[in-house]
């Protein structure tokens, strides 16, 4: 997805290679776009954890360097860049801001920049029910693994939030909540109705 391209960018301007892995269920249309990037595309396991799995075992032979996708505080830090722009742009402070949430780094940057200069705004992270890690965590008190997720949200579909996203978003977040795949359908069709 939106990492994969950026690791895949990156990498083209300084002129070293990528190699990124992707679940077999990755869009096509993702695919595509990192390819265009000039990323090599790796397709193996069947979601997101299992491909990350292969990208660490191919880091560790090939002495190559893993860009953690969400886990990172730098990626964390690039995330955070998203909360910046949205309280520049707003003349005031939005009562709630809503984040999706897949392995947790989005929400965390993001809660993290807008309650520093917005302490009194309602950050709430929302996943689908059938990809519920941070929730299935925020519970449990620690990251845990919920097993097989849904993919209809490919892009949010993680089965293990990581720690430091965990950490972030348990402290920082008003409220985790869950939502309906059709909850998800009308959300991106009332999207387009407006444009």
């Amino acid at each position: 997805g939106n990492h994969a391209q950026g690791v895949a960018m990156s990498a083209r301007k300084l002129g070293v290679s990528a190699t990124i892995f992707m679940p077999v269920t990755t869009p096509e249309i993702k695919v595509r776009a990192v390819e265009a990037l000039g990323g090599c595309i790796e397709l193996g396991g069947d979601d997101y954890d299992a491909a990350c799995e292969l990208a660490l075992a191919f880091s560790r032979e090939h002495g190559a360097c893993f860009i953690h996708p969400f886990d990172n505080a730098e990626v964390i830090a690039g995330q955070a860049t998203l909360g910046i722009e949205l309280t520049q742009q707003l003349e005031s402070p939005p009562g709630i801001v809503f984040l999706p949430i897949g392995g947790g780094g989005l929400a965390a940057g993001v809660a993290a920049t807008v309650k520093a200069i917005h302490p009194q705004v309602r950050v709430i992270g929302v996943e689908p029910e059938d990809a519920g890690s941070m929730h299935a965590a925020i519970k449990a008190g620690q990251p845990v693994d919920i097993g097989t997720t849904g993919i209809f949200a490919d892009g949010v579909a993680v089965r293990k939030v990581g720690e430091l996203t965990f950490r972030m978003c348990d402290e920082l977040l008003d409220d985790v909540i869950t939502v309906t795949v059709d909850q998800v359908c009308a959300a991106v069709k009332s999207i387009f109705e407006e444009v």
